[in-house]
């Protein structure tokens, strides 16, 4: 019903995002999926959060599927680029437009995009098993209010995502009990996580909704969709979780 009730006469297609930046709020797919085969609309999905190693839409009815390449498909933070994947009607489709069009990677970047291929599995495991650890440790910390990861009993999609996913991704967030203030004296203090807005790739990476993603809304919209001042998002990289661990822990105090 929810989904049905914003739908409108010129409605082709519903585009979602899940894992939803910057939330990590988990949609279930199997209703979105049996409204759009009801109705005879396209079901795109941005799939960039979790990778095809987490989660793959087109087992879970999807018609396409979004990637940006830059993040954890490369997963070296020096590429620029994004894919299309989904069933052959409709990537038929975007290939003609692209014939058209030009397609926009290099040479050099496609070449560096498929060395970033070979270690996306070894790559994206490590990242949900260090995530899972530094979101189980944030938990139990008392600056922390909310931890936003869906491999926490806490989440409120954790069922949704244990069903869904197979992993539940280096992504997550934390919204600090001493709101946007002690969030920027964090994001300062920090000195393992870089201050970047990109996500997904080897280094782990810490920005401000509020400054990078969502910043064209205001104080009150950020907070009505679960991001209120004083929330950072993590993109948790390969480096030791201990290590990483440590420099949280060093930020918060």
């Amino acid at each position: 019903r929810v989904w049905r009730k914003h739908l409108r006469k010129e409605t082709r297609a519903i585009f979602l995002e899940s894992p939803v930046n910057p939330t990590c709020r988990v949609i279930d797919l199997r209703p979105v999926s049996y409204v759009t085969k009801e109705i005879g609309l396209a079901l795109v999905v941005d799939s960039t959060f979790a990778s095809p190693i987490n989660f793959r839409p087109l087992e879970h009815g999807a018609d396409v599927v979004i990637h940006s390449t830059t993040k954890y498909l490369n997963g070296h933070h020096d590429i620029l680029g994004g894919v299309v994947l989904g069933t052959v009607p409709y990537v038929e489709e975007v290939r003609q437009k692209m014939l058209v069009w030009g397609q926009a990677p290099d040479p050099f970047a496609c070449w560096m995009l498929e060395r970033g291929l070979k270690t996306l599995d070894v790559r994206v495991t490590r990242q949900n098993e260090n995530a899972m650890r530094i979101a189980t440790w944030a938990e139990a910390r008392s600056e922390v209010r909310v931890v936003h990861y869906p491999g926490l009993a806490s989440h409120p999609d954790h069922e949704v995502a244990s069903t869904q996913l197979d992993g539940y991704g280096g992504m997550l967030g934390l919204e600090l009990a001493g709101g946007g203030r002690a969030a920027e004296k964090m994001v300062r203090k920090l000195r393992l996580f870089v201050h970047a807005p990109s996500l997904g790739g080897v280094d782990s990476l810490v920005s401000e909704p509020r400054y990078s993603s969502h910043a064209g809304l205001t104080p009150d919209e950020r907070s009505a969709i679960g991001i209120p001042d004083g929330f950072l998002r993590l993109s948790v990289g390969l480096e030791d979780a201990g290590d990483l661990i440590a420099d949280l822990a060093q930020a918060l105090a």
